[in-house]
């Protein structure tokens, strides 16, 4: 899929543009974008994950794709919480990945700029954690939907890779805040609105969980980042906090901390 003209200011209907979309944090990362971070992070691990396993190198089991997958059982039971935020930098073959990141690079400026790059950074990775809601849920209540093809019990230990999830957040996001941007898919080549290529992605993933195809866990995910990416745009005063995230204040506030303990310490012994 592809922009037309790549012009992201145009017939948007409304909106603004975030504060520190070109600057702030983007400046203390090389110049570089926080799209371009993610894509060349996303890239790299699965370089090495290919590299690692390929004639292996490692055992499967000492791989990123098995020590950063999530699983409830992991995740949840054995409290490896870092998978919720792995998981998201994982992807299972090329074309997993190939299709999540093309997504990225066209959507993620749009909403970049619209959010700015801290919030923006923040925004995708609550996306991607909204992917887990449902997909944990389900994994509890309907384990048979998260994976038709085996018994229910096995279920928790189904690992969930991806950035699809955020993704979907950030898709969603771009429809909520420019519906009447038109765009031009690469396959089939047909220009659509926004809004209207946003409910066609979310119809397939409601189709593929209701029909109960291989990938309905997936799916999952992707309505759960979709959600949660809804969600946010209409609250978006949650993200403030992404605001206080910036490198410089707090080194200058562990700086601050120091100082006061030194002048503690100084008072005490003159006491």
């Amino acid at each position: 899929m592809g922009w037309q003209d790549r012009q992201y200011d145009q017939g948007n209907g409304g909106g603004h543009i975030g504060g520190d979309g070109g600057g702030g944090l983007g400046s203390r990362m090389g110049g570089k974008s926080v799209v371009t971070w993610l894509l060349i992070i996303n890239v790299v691990v699965f370089l090495i994950d290919q590299i690692l396993t390929s004639g292996a190198r490692v055992p499967r089991w000492m791989s990123p794709y098995f020590m950063g997958r999530f699983t409830v059982d992991e995740a949840v039971f054995g409290f490896q919480v870092w998978r919720v935020f792995t998981y998201q930098f994982l992807h299972a073959d090329f074309m997993h990945i190939l299709f999540n990141m093309i997504g990225l690079y066209f959507f993620g400026p749009l909403m970049e700029q619209w959010w700015g790059s801290r919030r923006f950074l923040a925004f995708y990775l609550l996306c991607g954690l909204g992917g887990l809601l449902p997909y944990t849920l389900f994994t509890f209540v309907a384990p048979g939907i998260v994976q038709p093809n085996l018994q229910p019990e096995f279920a928790r230990y189904i690992g969930l890779v991806g950035a699809s999830g955020a993704i979907y957040g950030v898709l969603i996001g771009c429809a909520v805040c420019f519906p009447k941007q038109e765009i031009r898919l690469i396959f089939p080549p047909i220009p659509m609105k926004m809004r209207t290529m946003a409910f066609v992605f979310l119809g397939l993933s409601l189709l593929s969980v209701f029909a109960g195809t291989p990938n309905a866990g997936g799916d999952l995910a992707h309505l759960g980042g979709a959600l949660l990416g809804f969600v946010l745009i209409r609250t978006s005063r949650v993200l403030n906090f992404a605001d206080r995230l910036n490198p410089q204040a707090i080194q200058d506030g562990v700086n601050k901390g120091r100082y006061e303990r030194k002048v503690k310490r100084e008072e005490t012994g003159r006491a």
